[in-house]
């Protein structure tokens, strides 16, 4: 693993062995040569993965070894923009980061209350400030290494920011998402955004899981995504499982297959 600056962004960057590389076609204009795996002569996939909220900026790296990709994948895993530590001048806060803030007052009567946290109607603020950081993050991403084969996604947080910036910017090419515990924000923005998305890529792959008890982010309100971005057109693979707020290692192992399965 090492760790760089990609635009305004720190990452961690982690290399599957085992890419070959080939020139295709006359790099003497200064184009990079396309690396091909050993497994499948395809270009290597170059996943990135975001963090959620409270998390420190390298909580996903163990997923390094976790997620059986092919030889020659990037894996990077980018660092919130905000350290709450900083932001909210409370050292009790640690390393921990976000993409945007949330109201922790309104989470934990949720919680008390046992209702369903639906943010499907709201804009959360910070979000377009964070798309912004993450997209120029992919640009300087794609001088370091091809992108022909781009999966964006993350957990939690980290899943509806790749959420927001596959569907606000459906000129980039992305050969997949991964939802890992995401929830529905925005609704009334992504929904127009998820049909422009499709018609211009058909057959999106989407990999999305949630927990049927989970507490934070509830499972209906997955559901309801899943079945507006399935309407859409994506090609959804859903794996819902019997757990909370987390990633299991039943999703690890969907995710792999998933992945192993992309064009």
């Amino acid at each position: 693993m090492e760790t760089l600056t990609l635009g305004p962004l720190t990452v961690r960057r982690v290399v599957k062995a085992g890419a070959i590389s080939e020139n295709h076609g006359d790099n003497r204009g200064g184009g990079q040569p396309r690396p091909r795996t050993r497994e499948s002569g395809k270009p290597p996939l170059v996943l990135v993965l975001a963090h959620g909220f409270g998390a420190p900026g390298d909580d996903l790296v163990g997923l390094a070894d976790e997620i059986d990709v092919p030889p020659g994948t990037v894996m990077i895993f980018p660092e919130a923009l905000l350290g709450l530590r900083e932001v909210l001048g409370q050292p009790m806060f640690g390393d921990a980061r976000a993409w945007w803030l949330i109201d922790f007052a309104r989470l934990e009567l949720s919680i008390a209350r046992g209702e369903a946290r639906d943010l499907s109607g709201e804009v959360p603020d910070g979000l377009a400030e964070a798309r912004a950081a993450y997209s120029e993050m992919l640009d300087a991403l794609a001088k370091e290494v091809p992108t022909d084969r781009l999966v964006l996604g993350g957990f939690s947080q980290g899943s509806m920011l790749s959420i927001d910036l596959a569907l606000r910017q459906p000129e980039r090419k992305i050969s997949g998402l991964v939802i890992l515990s995401g929830t529905m924000v925005a609704e009334h923005e992504w929904k127009p955004l998820m049909s422009e998305r499709a018609r211009r890529q058909p057959r999106m792959p989407v990999f999305q899981s949630h927990g049927r008890s989970d507490a934070i982010l509830p499972f209906s309100i997955a559901e309801r995504l899943r079945d507006s971005l399935t309407s859409a057109g994506f090609d959804m693979t859903f794996d819902p499982f019997a757990g909370p707020h987390t990633i299991t290692p039943t999703t690890l192992k969907s995710l792999n297959t998933w992945l192993h399965r992309l064009p």
